[in-house]
């Protein structure tokens, strides 16, 4: 979570960002070159989430765009259950960057070989720690009437942190005024759909003499496990106060295969498409059109798959666009089924344990989603497929063999090659929307021309 010196509040994945008052593709046989890969970075407001799944156990790490005065910041976010305090840990920034770098969409290069040289038989790309603190002490009702309990109080890394239960929203939104949260407005209404489910409020603010004493200048992702009926992830009140719709991008990791939403279509992202050449310099801006013209076209109504992976098979990714995330690194972010004496190991604890050298035994599915309160007016409900097959979102770049047309091969290369440029060109223009002549413009000017002269 950085903190950047402009204050400005902005909505997290799952909850709200409240201010202090007062201030399906099949495994690739790759021989290419990975090139450039589309992460978060892209997307504007675009929080990164990752929930681990097993079977009635959930395990969410939440990576905040708050940008702001850290004595700002609080964070309200929706729970099942009274958290226990070692099941909330704060964990490194770089684990979600990671996971985050290895899964992004990505761009390969192939060269053309001469088509006069004798061939040869070659590959061919197919398809393409909480700090140690007392016992959590129970507070009893509020006698002002508000309905609103503290159920546990914590202290975890540079946090203070609060559950909350409440019987109506309009005590709860008072209670929080009277602490010093300024909650924005229309969070009344969501907070009161929460209450009725009977869920609970975890809710934490930066104590600033800790991050003076730890010298942090950057707030690390907070981690919270519980366990729960329900595979879903509640966003509502990361809506109330965002301007605009936001991007999350969550790291879905499971025991047993590729997740998808149920309540919202799970579409995979367009791949294996050959673009043009000069994608290769500005492929974030690419991607960026990619995603952006596939929510229009869909009406801002779907989840996007972008990434889908056994880490436990053959090969965790081809290409791999990052290095790949190890067992410590997918047990730190909730992948702990294999290891459950390590379920409530603290961080100082975890970075002594010797994990096995092979992947941990864990599916990854990256979904991404824009989303606002009008087109997304539920949480985002999940399953566990069976399915362990591979998908990633990936383009390639096909440099075009340049020499002397000196046997017949090549002369009949040459001539497939205009062709070849413009189904490049349509591919380009219908995934991103661009004009389909500048497109061609910009491929002349990188050496892709489409008047070709073959001797003859």
């Amino acid at each position: 979570m950085t903190i950047k010196p402009a204050a400005r509040r902005m909505a997290t994945a799952l909850g709200i960002v409240a201010a202090l008052a007062g201030s399906v593709a099949p495994a690739w046989a790759f021989c290419g070159f990975y090139v450039a890969q589309a992460d978060a970075r892209l997307f504007n407001r675009a929080s990164k989430v990752v929930l681990a799944w097993d079977d009635g156990r959930a395990t969410v790490t939440m990576a905040s765009d708050y940008e702001g005065d850290p004595k700002e910041f609080a964070l309200v976010v929706p729970v099942p259950t009274v958290v226990a305090e070692d099941d909330i840990r704060v964990v490194e920034n770089n684990l979600i960057g990671k996971l985050d770098a290895y899964t992004a969409p990505r761009l390969t290069e192939y060269f053309d070989r001469d088509p006069c040289a004798p061939v040869y038989q070659r590959m061919s790309r197919a398809g393409g720690a909480p700090m140690a603190m007392p016992a959590p002490t129970m507070a009893p009702m509020a006698k002002d009437g508000l309905g609103v309990t503290i159920e546990a109080r914590y202290q975890v890394g540079v946090y203070d942190i609060l559950i909350l239960s409440a019987q109506v929203s309009d005590g709860l939104v008072t209670w929080l005024g009277r602490n010093q949260y300024r909650i924005p407005a229309g969070a009344e209404r969501v907070l009161g759909s929460y209450i009725g489910q009977g869920m609970h409020f975890f809710v934490a603010k930066v104590n600033l003499g800790r991050q003076e004493q730890a010298g942090e200048k950057f707030l690390r992702p907070l981690q919270v496990s519980y366990q729960t009926k329900k595979f879903m992830l509640p966003i509502r009140l990361g809506t109330v106060n965002a301007d605009g719709p936001q991007d999350m991008i969550m790291f879905m990791l499971t025991r047993h295969g590729r997740v998808e939403t149920t309540n919202y279509q799970t579409v995979k992202m367009a791949s294996g498409l050959d673009v043009p050449l000069f994608a290769k310099d500005e492929f974030g801006k690419v991607y960026k059109a990619v995603f952006d013209r596939s929510v229009a076209d869909d009406g801002m109504t779907r989840i996007y798959e972008e990434y889908a992976w056994d880490m436990h098979g053959y090969m965790p990714c081809d290409p791999c666009s990052a290095p790949v995330p190890d067992a410590s690194d997918l047990f730190t972010l909730g992948a702990r089924w294999h290891y459950p004496q390590f379920e409530h190991a603290g961080i100082d604890k975890l970075k002594s344990i010797r994990f096995p050298q092979q992947q941990a035994d864990a599916y990854v599915t990256r979904l991404h989603v824009r989303y606002d309160a009008a087109h997304f007016p539920e949480d985002l409900a999940f399953t566990e497929t069976a399915d362990r097959s591979p998908f990633q979102v990936v383009y390639h770049l096909q440099h075009p063999w340049i020499g002397e047309a000196s046997c017949a091969a090549a002369k009949d290369y040459l001539r497939t090659l205009p062709a070849r440029f413009e189904r490049e060109a349509g591919n380009l223009a219908t995934l991103t929307g661009w004009d389909i002549g500048d497109v061609r413009t910009r491929m002349q000017a990188n050496g892709q021309p489409f008047d070709i002269k073959v001797p003859g």
